[in-house]
């Protein structure tokens, strides 16, 4: 057989990628998609579980959020764990034992509980999303990597499609069945299927191509060639951790998250105080934000990829999605004008999110970006605590969720000032520079 030579032709990529594409992406998605569900369904069992355990808006807002302190605290320990221990071993841990955390939700019956088990799901989910990305990293270089992650983290949005029906669904059908809450069904039946997962993880994965059977050694030699050099060589996670263009990236990140959280945990209460009552009604209600979120996610990596630009197709649908937020707030009690707008916001938040992973992804490679991923995953998602413990107490203190989707509207509006002011070097320029 005759080698595939260094320089491949277009057709012959485009057949390998679209191969590895089929092989890995849709996998990694259906974990992302538990990944989601198990984080968004505090927000719909918040229907029942408030008033079945007594908890008031602060005790849930509290219980949300904690979540996000128990991951980034373990994040970035897994992440620099991954290169040494393995992709395979690393997300097969993490499936199992958050699958076994969610599914034990069901037995919350008071607040310390409540705490306990929301800080544990985030310990053991510690490190998933940033692994994915990273993992992604040994596979796709920048000029496909926007797809690649858009492809995977469609899951988000895709987790509120399937999750509102689903959730309240099994909410109204299981409700009693075998002496047990609807919202305790709901917890069970959605968190045993990542066990199956990660047990499926162990045996399906491989950590990286040259340890593919699948994979002939061209077609090793091909995504070799396909990844290119990295815009900044780090040679350890101490030099990424005193680079500043990491934390400018991270804290923009901080204010997407927060306006994506706000959605995710607070959509179906939204969407009561716009005047929906029926659980069912709700759950899809809640869906329609999500779709338009999986359409824009698909067009805005696309569009990102095809022009090789990152940073305005990250900070033009943040700042879309803050003014959209803005106008659903003031027409909060208006369900078509206020569901309208959420949808808007909704959409250009997880299109800003999407697009904004390819960035770290381009500018860190190598075994020590596992970490500078990580480290800006975890200073970032301190958003998902800060969104709804904030929106929690302003709606005790005010009786309102305004005053706290205001300070979300700012927020958002910061990030996209962050994303634009975010310019950084290219490879060409740093060669020249190092010359």
């Amino acid at each position: 057989m005759s080698a595939i030579p260094s320089n491949p032709s277009a057709d012959e990529a485009t057949a390998l990628y679209s191969r590895l594409n089929w092989r890995l992406l849709p996998f990694l998605l259906i974990c992302y998609l538990f990944a989601s569900l198990d984080r968004l369904n505090i927000g719909f069992a918040k229907l029942q579980m408030q008033s079945d355990l007594g908890f008031s808006d602060a005790v849930y807002g509290v219980g949300a959020g904690i979540f996000f302190l128990g991951y980034v605290l373990f994040e970035v320990p897994s992440n620099l764990l991954l290169p040494k221990v393995g992709a395979r071993k690393t997300i097969s841990r993490i499936l199992v034992l958050w699958g076994l955390t969610s599914a034990s939700m069901l037995f919350v019956h008071n607040v310390p509980m409540f705490y306990g088990l929301r800080f544990l799901l985030g310990v053991f989910e510690a490190g998933f999303a940033p692994g994915m990305i990273f993992y992604l990293t040994y596979w796709y270089g920048e000029a496909r990597m926007a797809r690649a992650i858009a492809t995977v983290m469609i899951a988000g949005p895709l987790s509120g499609v399937v999750g509102g029906p689903l959730s309240t669904w099994v909410m109204t059908a299981f409700a009693g069945a075998y002496g047990l809450a609807g919202w305790q069904w709901m917890f069970l039946v959605e968190g045993l299927p990542c066990i199956v997962l990660g047990v499926i993880a162990w045996f399906f994965l491989v950590d990286r191509p040259a340890d593919a059977k699948w994979l002939s050694a061209d077609d090793k030699r091909v995504l070799d060639s396909g990844l290119g050099a990295p815009a900044v060589a780090h040679h350890s996670f101490g030099q990424i951790a005193r680079d500043p263009r990491v934390y400018l990236m991270a804290i923009a990140y901080f204010c997407v998250i927060c306006g994506i959280y706000t959605v995710n945990f607070w959509l179906p209460t939204i969407l009561k105080a716009d005047g929906v009552t029926d659980t069912m009604q709700i759950g899809l209600y809640s869906t329609i934000p999500y779709i338009a979120a999986v359409i824009g996610m698909y067009l805005g990596g696309r569009s990102s990829d095809r022009h090789g630009e990152r940073r305005w197709h990250s900070a033009a649908p943040a700042l879309i999605g803050a003014v959209s937020l803005a106008v659903a707030t003031l027409a909060s009690g208006h369900l078509v004008m206020s569901l309208l707008f959420m949808t808007i916001a909704t959409a250009m938040m997880w299109v800003s999110y999407t697009v904004f992973w390819a960035i770290p992804s381009a500018y860190l490679k190598g075994d020590a970006a596992a970490g500078g991923i990580a480290l800006i995953n975890t200073i970032g998602l301190l958003g998902g605590f800060l969104s709804p413990t904030i929106i929690g107490w302003a709606k005790m203190a005010t009786g309102s969720l305004q005053a706290g989707l205001y300070v979300m509207v700012g927020l958002l509006a910061l990030g996209a000032i962050l994303l634009v002011a975010n310019r950084l070097p290219s490879p060409v320029a740093l060669q020249a520079r190092r010359a």
